[in-house]
């Protein structure tokens, strides 16, 4: 521990190093307990459902229905399907025996990585710290979990309710800004899992490879909506509203901008005013079900994305309580500054095509993105676009559903992240599968070895 750690209070040795010794001596091991653990964690989210809705409007100014659907829901969700699961998933597994191995038993089992640091961030700050330790814990493992310094009140209820159900050195809630996550991981944690922009992911992955420490990153990226010429237009522009400003924009899967056929352009535009209109009315500043912005920093950098393209409604806006209307931008091109990174907020630019390969070559050649959403009913242009292009998962016809479902692993690919988490896929990222054969002792084969004459002819056989 250095001087500048102990200025801000952390002793991130002592707490790896308690976290190791829980870890060693099998307090762990018991999938009864791990169960045990999740079902109190459940519970615990459930007397403190108010807490969590008054600290998740306070931090993000999020609506009880907000919150519970796209926070609290998902987590409770997500326990009761891996508690009740949990116990076939951890059983060994045998495989088949090749035939260089007659007499002997191959098999799987499962094991914990050991101690799990979790850095989760701001924009569902329940859900995506809860999730990934959901994962941690049903494998085995022992979590450091280091929540946003964005959102206190959500963080200080982390520490609070997860101090009452977890021993202190099996769950760790350790807060504080980018000097406590450099501070964590300067450390050798036996598995990061990391939520949050491409930009921090990098630094994330080069401190996790000074240790050869293995990470799933979950990060972002412009993600496209496609509205092919065919889609129900009314019901297109409903869903997209509702992927795009769900917590005020403000979501790693949210559509980032709509590329539209030019033939319905003007129609969409039509039904999206109508459905912005729907949802939050005709002030959605006033709005209390509409979310605000984390924080000033991130307010100003919208704010400058305004002054590209063609407001078509929207546009207003409210420093003091950090809101921004709903907005939707035309006459936007590739160069503009909107167009060149993550927008993450409530401003969404929609562009035309005429043909289906202009869209295929722009997605192409941007960095693969997170999410992608297609509206059409012709299964030909779905089977095209699903084929052609790179992207960490997706809908047809809606937005963000793939994120909600346990049977489906949600992750990105290539810039938009590695590795993939949510229901098996969950316990599977936290877990070390570990391969065993147990050979017999009743017989031996000489033409394994290098003395046998026969040997070699008789392998060629077996390997063929």
């Amino acid at each position: 521990m250095n001087e500048k750690e102990l200025e801000f209070g952390l002793d991130p040795d002592a707490i790896l190093d308690s976290h190791k010794s829980f870890f060693e001596q099998g307090g762990t091991r018991s999938i009864a307990l791990r169960i045990l653990y999740l079902q109190r964690l459940k519970q615990a989210l459930k007397k403190y459902e108010a807490e969590w809705f008054a600290a998740l409007r306070k931090d993000l100014n999020k609506s009880d229905f907000e919150s519970y659907t796209t926070e609290l829901g998902i987590v409770l969700s997500e326990i009761g399907f891996i508690s009740s699961r949990l116990t076939g998933w951890a059983k060994p597994r045998k495989v088949r025996t090749a035939l260089t191995h007659v007499g002997s038993k191959s098999l799987i089992t499962k094991e914990p990585y050991g101690t799990v640091l979790i850095i989760a961030p701001w924009n569902y700050p329940l859900q995506l710290a809860l999730s990934p330790l959901v994962g941690a814990i049903a494998a085995g493992n022992t979590v450091v979990l280091k929540p946003s310094e964005l959102t206190p009140n959500v963080s200080a209820l982390l520490k609070q309710i997860l101090g009452e159900v977890f021993p202190a050195d099996y769950v760790t809630v350790v807060e504080g800004g980018p000097e406590v996550s450099n501070a964590l991981l300067a450390r050798k944690f036996d598995y990061i899992f990391f939520t949050g922009s491409v930009g921090v992911g990098k630094i994330v992955m080069e401190a996790a490879a000074k240790h050869l420490t293995p990470v799933t990153l979950e990060l972002g990226g412009k993600s496209p909506c496609i509205v092919h010429d065919d889609a129900n237009l009314r019901l297109a522009a409903r869903r997209i509203v509702f992927g795009k400003f769900t917590n005020a924009g403000q979501t790693c899967i949210a559509p980032d901008y709509v590329l539209v056929h030019r033939n319905i352009r003007d129609r969409l535009l039509t039904e999206l005013k109508a459905e912005l209109a729907r949802f939050y009315g005709g002030d959605p500043l006033n709005n209390p079900a509409y979310g605000r912005i984390v924080g000033q920093r991130q307010f100003d950098r919208l704010m400058s994305f305004l002054q590209d393209g063609k407001i078509v409604v929207g546009g207003e806006a409210d420093r003091d309580k950090l809101k921004i209307s709903p907005t939707i931008l035309t006459d936007v091109h590739w160069g503009m500054p909107v167009m060149q990174e993550e927008i993450f907020g409530p401003l969404l630019p929609v562009l035309v095509y005429d043909e289906l390969q202009e869209v295929i070559e722009w997605v192409r050649k941007r960095p693969k993105p997170l999410a992608l959403y297609l509206f059409t009913g012709n299964r030909k242009v779905q089977r095209t676009v699903t084929h052609e292009l790179s992207f960490g998962g997706g809908t047809i016809n809606d937005t963000l559903m793939h994120i909600a479902t346990p049977y489906l692993p949600f992750g990105g690919v290539g810039e938009s992240g590695m590795g993939s988490y949510h229901g098996h896929e969950s316990f599977r990222t936290f877990t070390h599968e570990k391969s065993i054969v147990k050979q017999t002792t009743l017989f031996d084969f000489s033409f394994r070895y290098a003395f046998s004459k026969r040997g070699l002819s008789i392998i060629r056989r077996l390997l063929k």
